[in-house]
C-alpha cells in the first residue's frame, strides 16, 4: 500500500538523538564486522533483492514508490536467489525483516565499461555497501529506507545522463543523485539537480568550474579539487623556500591541461611563476629547447605533462645535467593508474637505467590513498562484490582506489544529513536544507577524515612522494592535509636530494639564472693582471698578447650582453586609434603572443595628404618597450638557438647607427614556438611602398628626390658597415619616420628574420621582383643569398617605383604576373627585360643612372659611393631639406582646415535636430530626453490612466474587396486624420496594429484625473471625423468603427535597444481592447470605472448600456459615451486634396515640400 513520507510516530517521539557524526563512533571491528555481515547475508541470497525499475517487488508491492516516491515493502514473498539483471536498469531494494518501512529513492547514474578508475563496475559495489550502512545504523529507527535506482551510460558526455536523470526524477521521484564523476556527463545533471532542488552527490568532478556554486547550489564533491592543487605546490614552496618556479604543460593531454591551467593562474596570483610554456605531446617537440629556456628563469620545473613525457622530459634533463641536484623537478599523478598515464620509470628499454638515475630529481604530488585496516578491509568486500555483483574482476596489483571510497563517503553523509533531517522533523524532499546539512562538516570516513567546506567541497590529502635511490619505488615522504593547509614531513623520513646534496637547490643560483651575477665575473681582471705579469717578462711579445686579449675580451662582452634579449612581460602593446581616442596598454605575456588571435595586431599611424580629405590610414604593431615605442615584427621560427652567429648577427645591428637606418632595439625570442618577435625603431608615417600607394599624398620631384638621396645616404652607410650587405631591399622596407626621413630597415639579422618555412605563393615570387638576375637561380627565400651588386639592382627597381608611382614592373604587370616576370629576367635576354619607364618621366640623368644600376652584368653597376655622387649632381636645383617644403604645405592645409570643420559642424547640428525630432514622434519626449541623455529608463508604475482601443468594422470585407495599395492608402488617410486629431489633446499614441488604434492618456506625465476628459474628448472627435471620412476607392462605403475606453492602472516601459518600443502593460490593456471588442459600430464603449471619472467632469452624458460578459472579468456593466457639452478645442479641419503633395512632417523632411 502506499503511505505519506511523513515520519512514523515512534520515530518522532524517540527519546534519543540519533544524529551520527561520523564512522569514528564505530569501532574499526564492528565496522568490518558490520561490512562483513552485509556481504555474508547477500551471499544467501537475503539482502538484496535485484529486480527491474518499474517491475513488480515479491508480495504483488509496486517498486514504484507512488506520486511521492515513497511506499511500503514488506519481506513476504522475497525470493532467496539473486535475479542477475542488466546492471544497467536495476534497483536494489535492501530487505531485512518484516517491519513496514516508508521507502524512497536514490538514483546513481555512473558510466559503465568505460575502464576509468571510477566507472559502475569499481564504485557500484562501495555505493551498495554504503546504501545499507545507511539504512541499518542510521535509518531503520526512523522506518525508513533507502532505495537505488541505478542507471548507466557508455560514454562520458552530456548526451545521455541529463535524459537519464530525468528518467529517474519524474518516474522514481528520487531524492538524491549519486554521480555522475566525469565532467561532462556531472555538468548538466548538477545543473538539472539544481533546478528540482535535489541533492547531488559526486567522487569525482574535479574540474574548477564545479566550484561556482551558483551554477551548482546542490552539489556536494567528496573527492579533490583541481583548482586546489596550486595551494599543495605552494606549501611545497613554502617549505624550501622557492619563488621561482616554470611551468611546462602539455596542451594535448586533457588532464594535464587543466592541471597546468589551474597551477598557473593559482602561482602567477602568488607572483611564483616566472616561465610558462606550453606544447603538443603529440608532436615531434624538442624538449631540450623547453628545458634551456625553463633554466633562464627558474630551477624549480613542474611538469603538467602525459606519464610518457614525464620520462622523456627527464631523461633530456639528465642529459643535459640538470640532474645533479641543482634543479628540481615536480609532477602530479593523482593515484597509479593507466587511466592517468604511465608516471613509472621503468619501461623494459635500453633507457631504464638512466631513467630510474633522471627520476631522482623528481617529486611527485599524488592524492592520500587510505592505507588503514579497516579500508583495507572495506577494499577485500568491494572486490568481492564487484565480481559477484557486476561481473568486474580487479586485476592484480589493481588498488580499490580513493574515488571508490569516496563515493562510499558520499552515501555515509547524505545517510547523516537524511538522519538529522528525521530528527528534527524537516522535509526529506527540501534538498537545499539536505545539501546544507552536509557542508560545513567533519567526520571519520572510510578514505579517513573527511571535512567538506562551507562550498560543498572537500579539502582533499596528498601525499609527496620521492624515489628511494635503492628500491627504485616512490616513497611517502611528507603529506599536505586540506584541513590545516600545511606541508607536513612524514616522521622518519626524508627527501633523498640528487648529487649527494643534503637539502633543496636554491631559488635562485649564486652567480644568477644567467651566469650573469656580479659575483661570477671576476676572471677579466686576473686576465689583464695575467698580461701585465707577462708584460715585465716579455715587454714586446707581452704587450701584443695584452692587445689582442683585451679587444678579444671586449668583443666577448658585446657578444654575450644579452641587454637585447627582452621578455614578453616587459612590452606593452598599444591597442586602439590615435585620432582622438586614448591608447590602450596590454601587456605582451605568455597568453596572448599571437598578437593576431588577440586582435592586438594594430596600431592607427596616418601620413598627413594634401587635400581636405580623411588621412590615409596604415596598420602596423606598435608597442611600448622601457617607455619608448617601437615597431614589433613578428617571424614564424620554429626552433632559435644562442649561437655565435646569432650573437654576432645581433652585434652588428647593434652597432648601426645613422640618420637613415632604423635602430634595432631587441627581440623576444621567449615566447611560444613558432614565434618571434624583433622589436625596431618606429616611424609612424609608414613605408615608402605605402607613400606611393596613397593618390591622396602629392609627390612633386623636391618630394620624390629627397626619398631617393636618403635611400642612397642609407645604403651606402649598410655598405661601409660591418653588415656589409642588406638582401632584402624593397620599397616596403624603406620606412618614413615622424620628420619625413627615409630609414632603411630590416637589414641583417638572417638568423632570426629567416622563416623556418616557406610557401611558393604569388607573395613569394612579388618579393622576388627586386633580386638581381644573377642571384635569381640560387635565391630561395628572398635575401639569401645577398650581395652588394645585389642591393645595388635592388634600388634600380625602387627608383622605377618612385618615377612611375607604382610598384616594380609597373607596366609589365599589367599582362604578365610576377612569377612571369621573374622567370624572364633570370633568362638574360638581350636586351635585358627590365621596368619600362619613359624619357619623359624624370630627368635623363635619373634615368641614365636607373639603367646602369639595372645592368644585367654585376660589375658594370656602380657602388652606392658612386651612385650618392651621382645623386648629388642630379638634385642641383631641387630643395634638398624635405621639411621647409612641408611646413609651406602645412600651413595652406591649416586656412583650409578652419572653415571645412565649420561646415561640418553646421551639419552634424542640423542632423542631431532631425534625429531628435524623429525620435520624438517614436517615443514619448520624456522618454526620448533620457535615452537621448544616455540614461536607463526604468518602469514605471502609474495609478491611473485612460486607454482607447478602436477598430474598424468590416475591415477583412473591406480588405478583399480592395488592391493591396488601395488598403495602405485608405489606413494612411485614415490615421493620419486620427493623428491630426490626437494632437490637440493631452495624449500619447501607443501604437497601430493593422486596423487597431490605440491611445493612452495620463503617462509618461500625470495629468491627474483629467486623463478620462482627454480620452472621452478624443473619442467624440473621431467619432465625428469617421461619420464624414470618405474611403478615395470606395466613395458609396459609410465607414464604421468600435471604440472602447477604459480606466485603470498599468505599467510602462522601453522595450528593447534595437527599435525600442514604449509599451503599457497591465489587466487595464486587456479590459479596454474587450471593450473595443464588445462595443458597437459608430458607438463609445465606456467601462464603469471610465464612466465614474467623467462623471466628476459633470460635461460628458452617458448611457447605460447593461450588463455585458467580458473574458476573464464576468458580467460587468458598462455604458454608452454620446456627448459632451464643453467646446471642441480644436479648429475646423480644412477638407484635403488628394491631388497635392501634403508634407506630414516638414521638419524631418524639409526638402519634400519644396
Amino acid at each position: 500500500m502506499i503511505v505519506e513520507e511523513s515520519l512514523p510516530p515512534s520515530a518522532m517521539a524517540h527519546p534519543r538523538d540519533h544524529r551520527v557524526t561520523g564512522l569514528r563512533s564505530v569501532e574499526d571491528t564492528e565496522i568490518g564486522q558490520l561490512l562483513s555481515n552485509l556481504v555474508e547475508t547477500s551471499r544467501d541470497g537475503d539482502d538484496y533483492n535485484f529486480e527491474e525499475a518499474d517491475g513488480e517487488l515479491p508480495g504483488g508491492v509496486s517498486s514504484s514508490g507512488g506520486s511521492n516516491g515513497s511506499s511500503v515493502e514488506t519481506a513476504a514473498g522475497r525470493t532467496d536467489r539473486v535475479h542477475k539483471r542488466s546492471l544497467s536498469n536495476l534497483e536494489i531494494q535492501p530487505i531485512n525483516d518484516d517491519t513496514n518501512y516508508t521507502v524512497y529513492h536514490v538514483g546513481v547514474l555512473m558510466a559503465s565499461h568505460l575502464d576509468s578508475p571510477f566507472d559502475l563496475e569499481r564504485c557500484g559495489p562501495a555505493i551498495d555497501l554504503a546504501l545499507e550502512l545507511v539504512n541499518q545504523s542510521l535509518m531503520k529507527m526512523h522506518n525508513v529506507r533507502l532505495s537505488k535506482v541505478q542507471r548507466s551510460y557508455a560514454t562520458c558526455s552530456g548526451s545521455k545522463s541529463p535524459g537519464l536523470a530525468a528518467d529517474m526524477h519524474f518516474k522514481h521521484s528520487v531524492i538524491a543523485f549519486i554521480g555522475p564523476a566525469c565532467a561532462f556527463a556531472l555538468e548538466p545533471v548538477a545543473q538539472l539537480a539544481d533546478y528540482w532542488n535535489t541533492p547531488i552527490i559526486t567522487g569525482m568532478g574535479d574540474q574548477g568550474m564545479f566550484k561556482d556554486k551558483s551554477r551548482y547550489q546542490t552539489l556536494t564533491r567528496m573527492s579533490y579539487c583541481q583548482c586546489r592543487l596550486k595551494l599543495v605546490f605552494s606549501s611545497i614552496f613554502r617549505q624550501f623556500g622557492w619563488r621561482h618556479i616554470a611551468l611546462i604543460i602539455d596542451r594535448s593531454d586533457l588532464f594535464s591541461l587543466t592541471v597546468g591551467k589551474n597551477l598557473e593562474y593559482g602561482l602567477k596570483d602568488e607572483e611564483l611563476l616566472k616561465f610558462v610554456r606550453e606544447l603538443d605531446g603529440n608532436d615531434e617537440e624538442d624538449i631540450d629547447a623547453y628545458l634551456k629556456d625553463a633554466s633562464m628563469y627558474a630551477r624549480v620545473i613542474i611538469l603538467s605533462v602525459r606519464g610518457s613525457l614525464v620520462r622523456k622530459f627527464m631523461l633530456s634533463a639528465l642529459a643535459l645535467g640538470m640532474t645533479r641536484g641543482e634543479f628540481t623537478f615536480l609532477d602530479v599523478e593523482i593515484f597509479q593508474s593507466s587511466y592517468w598515464g604511465d608516471h613509472y620509470w621503468e619501461l623494459g628499454d635500453e633507457d631504464d637505467f638512466k631513467a630510474r638515475k633522471s627520476y631522482e630529481a623528481l617529486l611527485r604530488v599524488s592524492l592520500l590513498q587510505p592505507t588503514s585496516p579497516t579500508y583495507q578491509y572495506f577494499a577485500e568486500k568491494v572486490r568481492y562484490l564487484a565480481k559477484r555483483d557486476y561481473n568486474y574482476t580487479f586485476v592484480e596489483d589493481e588498488e580499490v582506489n580513493f574515488f571508490i571510497g569516496a563515493f562510499f563517503d558520499g552515501v555515509y553523509l547524505l545517510g547523516m544529513a537524511l538522519n538529522d533531517t528525521l530528527n528534527e522533523g524537516g522535509d526529506i524532499h527540501d534538498g537545499t536544507a539536505i545539501t546544507r546539512k552536509m557542508w560545513g562538516r567533519d567526520f571519520e570516513g572510510i578514505t579517513g577524515h573527511v571535512r567538506i567546506d562551507d562550498n560543498g567541497d572537500r579539502d582533499a590529502d596528498y601525499s609527496i612522494l620521492d624515489l628511494d635511490p635503492i628500491t627504485g619505488r616512490f616513497e611517502v615522504v611528507a603529506h599536505y592535509y586540506g584541513s590545516t593547509r600545511l606541508y607536513s614531513p612524514v616522521k622518519g623520513k626524508k627527501i633523498h636530494w640528487p648529487g649527494g646534496r643534503e637539502g633543496p637547490p636554491p631559488d635562485v643560483p649564486k652567480c644568477g639564472f644567467l651566469g650573469t651575477s656580479p659575483a661570477c665575473q671576476g676572471n677579466g681582471d686576473m686576465i689583464i693582471l695575467y698580461g701585465l705579469v707577462g708584460f715585465g717578462i716579455i715587454s714586446t711579445f707581452a704587450a701584443a698578447v695584452t692587445y689582442i686579449l683585451c679587444k678579444q675580451m671586449k668583443l666577448n662582452s658585446e657578444l654575450n650582453n644579452m641587454s637585447w634579449r627582452v621578455r614578453p612581460d616587459e612590452v606593452l602593446l598599444e591597442v586602439g586609434k590615435m585620432f582622438g581616442s586614448k591608447m590602450g596598454l596590454q601587456k605582451l605575456n605568455y597568453e596572448n603572443f599571437s598578437l593576431q588571435q588577440f586582435g592586438l595586431n594594430s596600431g592607427r599611424v596616418s601620413i598627413a595628404s594634401g587635400n581636405s580629405q580623411l588621412p590615409a590610414q596604415l596598420f602596423t604593431t606598435i608597442g611600448i618597450y622601457k617607455g619608448e615605442r617601437v615597431a614589433i615584427k613578428k617571424v614564424a621560427k620554429k626552433k632559435v638557438y644562442i649561437t655565435s652567429t646569432l650573437l654576432w648577427e645581433i652585434k652588428q645591428a647593434r652597432d648601426v647607427s645613422h640618420e637613415n637606418t632604423v635602430r634595432f632595439v631587441g627581440a623576444c625570442i621567449d615566447l611560444p614556438r613558432p614565434t618571434i618577435l624583433i622589436l625596431t625603431e618606429y616611424c609612424p608615417k609608414g613605408s615608402l611602398k605605402d607613400v606611393l600607394e596613397n593618390e591622396a599624398i602629392q609627390l612633386d620631384w623636391n618630394f620624390r628626390m629627397s626619398l631617393i638621396h636618403d635611400v642612397v645616404k642609407g645604403m651606402a652607410y649598410l655598405h661601409n658597415s660591418d653588415v656589409g650587405v642588406h638582401g632584402k631591399l624593397r620599397s616596403c622596407n624603406c620606412l618614413i619616420d615622424g620628420r619625413f626621413v627615409l630609414k632603411i630597415s630590416d637589414f641583417g639579422l638572417r638568423t632570426l628574420t629567416t622563416p623556418s618555412e616557406y610557401v611558393r605563393d604569388q607573395n613569394y615570387y612579388n618579393k622576388l621582383l627586386w633580386v638581381a638576375p644573377e642571384l635569381l637561380p640560387a635565391t630561395v627565400i628572398p635575401g639569401t643569398p645577398a650581395t652588394q651588386k645585389g642591393d645595388v639592382y635592388s634600388f634600380a627597381i625602387i627608383l622605377e617605383e618612385i618615377v612611375v608611382r607604382g610598384g616594380p614592373y609597373e607596366t609589365a604587370r599589367q599582362f604578365l604576373d610576377p612569377q612571369a616576370i621573374v622567370e624572364r629576367v633570370a633568362l638574360h635576354e638581350s636586351p635585358p627585360f627590365r621596368p619600362f619607364v619613359g624619357q619623359r618621366d624624370c630627368p635623363p640623368d635619373l634615368l641614365d643612372l636607373m639603367e646602369k644600376c639595372w645592368s644585367d652584368s654585376p660589375d658594370d653597376r656602380p657602388t652606392f659611393s658612386g651612385i650618392r655622387s651621382s645623386v648629388r649632381l642630379i638634385m642641383k636645383g631641387f630643395c634638398e631639406n624635405l621639411m621647409d617644403d612641408l611646413l609651406r604645405r602645412m600651413e595652406q592645409y591649416a586656412n583650409n582646415l578652419e572653415s571645412l570643420v565649420e561646415e561640418k559642424t553646421e551639419q552634424l547640428s542640423m542632423e542631431k535636430r532631425r534625429t531628435e525630432e524623429l525620435l520624438y514622434q517614436v517615443l514619448p519626449r520624456p522618454v526620448a530626453q533620457q535615452l537621448l541623455a544616455g540614461e536607463m529608463v526604468q518602469p514605471e508604475q502609474f495609478e491611473c490612466v485612460t486607454i482607447y482601443f478602436s477598430d474598424i468594422v468590416g475591415f477583412t470585407a473591406l480588405c478583399a474587396q480592395s488592391r493591396p495599395m488601395e488598403v495602405v492608402d485608405f489606413l494612411n488617410d485614415l490615421y493620419s486624420t486620427f493623428d491630426r486629431i490626437i494632437g490637440f489633446y493631452d495624449v500619447y499614441k501607443v501604437e497601430t496594429i493593422g486596423d487597431a488604434y490605440m491611445v493612452v492618456s495620463g503617462l509618461p506625465e500625470r495629468n491627474g484625473h483629467d486623463h478620462a476628459r482627454e480620452i472621452g474628448l478624443m473619442a467624440l472627435a473621431i467619432l465625428d471625423a469617421v461619420k464624414s471620412f470618405t474611403i478615395k476607392h470606395k466613395p458609396e462605403y459609410q465607414l464604421k468603427i468600435r471604440i472602447g475606453i477604459h480606466s485603470g492602472p498599468v505599467c510602462a516601459g522601453v522595450v528593447g535597444q534595437k527599435m525600442p518600443h514604449y509599451c503599457l502593460f497591465g489587466d487595464t490593456v486587456n479590459t479596454a481592447s474587450r471593450m473595443e471588442s464588445t462595443g458597437h459600430p459608430l458607438k463609445i464603449h465606456v467601462s464603469e470605472a471610465a464612466k465614474q471619472i467623467l462623471d466628476k467632469f459633470g460635461t460628458f452624458r452617458t448611457e447605460l448600456r447593461g450588463d455585458v460578459e467580458l473574458k476573464g472579468k464576468g458580467i460587468v456593466t458598462t455604458y454608452w459615451l454620446l456627448e459632451c457639452s464643453e467646446p471642441d478645442p480644436r479648429p475646423p479641419t480644412p477638407m484635403r486634396n488628394y491631388n497635392d503633395n501634403e508634407v506630414p512632417f516638414p521638419i524631418l523632411f524639409p526638402a519634400i515640400g519644396k
